[in-house]
């Protein structure tokens, strides 16, 4: 059995919007078995099956020919000359990772998908061509540069040809032709120029830990950037480029500073907007600080939120139950996680036992 394990990610961290992301130590994990001798119990022309445990479970499409994770696999497939999975493919999904709250679930559901098709397909791809893969998917490589590499990153995409600049993704319905349904065309999608986005690691303090404080709604990315303005001043891009300049090497520093961090996760782009999708965002902006909150570093939306990340190095329950209950103000209720940087990134590995193993095992534990 393959088990594959995709971290969640947060994405812009202060200042950063658009351009750098942190993986986190919750994973999404997809349990993979290839048996040409069993047969399946619901045969798909797709030669899969998918099952599925973890939040939102009741919203999943199992169905192979519409799952974004196995869509997104069936795209490495197809660019590969396979334009079906090996038969007999079973996945199991186990996720954890809340769906729409600025964790990053669907990025990682892209890599999970660019990794799948590439273990059943044999294709031994390095991860700098599968991170082609998956900005072809989604053109957020904050969020899938960090789940894919692991650790805190800086990003960028190459400038795309006038034709795919009104977009910010290809549609799986263009890379896997219609008609829907996964009827075969046997055409070949469009296949990844290479190195459309670039990364680079940073340094992260060990003592520095995130504490994700989860509010029990959701916010869709497309209306988080539907309220950002189309033009800026030069006084805030100016006010966000230096501080970006200091986070990226700050967060590194052992011991870290409190105040110096504080100061750089300062935005003036994108959360001053989205205050009014997440109402207890400018009470916890204003009200908590390294001086009013001991071990506190800095807090920021995690991606587009309603997650809302705070850094710091002791304290994290106290930071946590003040932020929930600013929350429950609004009459919002939270749960929080305390994670750290998942610095290995997306992993593949054989394990021994089987799909019904692994799922019994979760259900166990």
């Amino acid at each position: 059995m393959y088990l594959i394990r995709v971290p969640c990610s947060s994405a812009n961290i202060g200042p950063g919007f658009d351009v750098i992301g942190l993986a986190l130590s919750m994973y999404l994990e997809l349990a993979v078995t290839i048996d040409a001798s069993a047969v399946p119990g619901n045969p798909s022309s797709l030669n899969c099956t998918v099952s599925y445990t973890g939040v939102g479970a009741e919203d999943i499409d199992l169905n192979p020919e519409n799952n974004l994770l196995t869509r997104t696999a069936l795209y490495v497939l197809r660019c590969h000359g396979q334009h079906h999975f090996p038969q007999y493919t079973r996945v199991h999904i186990h996720n954890p990772i809340p769906l729409g709250r600025g964790l990053g679930s669907s990025g990682a559901a892209v890599v999970a998908g660019v990794l799948l098709g590439n273990v059943v397909g044999n294709l031994n791809l390095p991860k700098s061509r599968l991170l082609d893969f998956c900005l072809m998917v989604e053109r957020h490589p904050d969020n899938v540069a960090a789940a894919l590499y692991g650790g805190f990153v800086g990003t960028y995409l190459n400038e795309l040809d006038p034709a795919d600049m009104a977009r910010k993704e290809v549609p799986l319905s263009e890379v896997l032709p219609q008609p829907a349904g996964g009827v075969d065309t046997g055409l070949t999608p469009p296949i990844p120029p290479e190195n459309i986005g670039h990364y680079r690691r940073f340094d992260w303090a060990p003592e520095i830990k995130a504490v994700a404080i989860i509010p029990h709604f959701e916010v869709s990315t497309a209306k988080a950037r539907e309220v950002l303005p189309k033009q800026y001043s030069r006084q805030d891009m100016i006010f966000n480029l230096q501080r970006l300049a200091l986070l990226t090497t700050v967060l590194s520093d052992s011991p870290p500073d409190p105040d110096l961090i504080y100061s750089a996760m300062q935005d003036k782009i994108h959360q001053p907007y989205r205050k009014t999708l997440i109402p207890a965002l400018p009470a916890i902006l204003s009200s908590m600080s390294p001086k009013s909150h001991k071990g506190l570093l800095g807090i920021c939306l995690s991606g587009a939120g309603p997650t809302i990340l705070a850094l710091a190095t002791e304290n994290f329950e106290t930071i946590a139950d003040v932020i929930m209950a600013k929350f429950g103000e609004e009459g919002i209720s939270c749960e929080w996680k305390l994670l750290e940087p998942a610095q290995d990134g997306a992993t593949v590995r054989e394990v021994p036992g089987d799909v019904s193993s692994y799922v019994n095992n979760i259900s166990v534990n």
